[in-house]
């Protein structure tokens, strides 16, 4: 007698249909993750219209030209043309100190010694100025 393998046919040598469970996840996966999408999107389409008041305190601050530090190839510094010694230098930042509208903007030259740049930093660090540039070129 034969031995049969077991076999998914029915009688009539069909095969029975079978429900693939894993590309039915892989689908409802996706659908569940474009409406989360869709729905985080129209979030920001139903929000209240809301007109802002006005006010004259809430202008845009002055701009404050900032003090124009400059470093020569030999570590000479000027403030606006006018060339000033370290002590120079620290009584010009002593008399800003703190002010909180005071812009400093260093212009150094390309052979200017690294330390001569610190110092001068290390300068308007001590007088509380926060607001430093650089300045550079392209």
């Amino acid at each position: 007698m034969p031995v049969k393998l077991s076999s998914s046919a029915d009688a009539d040598g069909h095969d029975e249909a079978r429900i693939e469970i894993v590309p039915l996840i892989d689908i409802m996966f996706f659908l569940l993750a474009s409406f989360m999408l869709v729905s985080l999107s129209m979030t920001q389409l139903n929000r209240v219209p809301i007109e802002l008041p006005e006010s004259d305190a809430a202008l845009a601050e002055k701009s404050v030209p900032p003090f124009q530090f400059a470093i020569n190839e030999n570590g000479v510094i000027s403030l606006d043309q006018t060339i000033l010694t370290p002590t120079e230098v620290t009584d010009k930042l002593a008399a800003l100190e703190n002010r909180e509208d005071v812009n400093v903007l260093i212009a150094a030259h390309a052979d200017a010694r690294h330390q001569q740049v610190m110092r001068l930093l290390d300068a308007v660090r001590a007088a509380g100025i926060e607001r430093v540039s650089f300045e550079t070129k392209k």
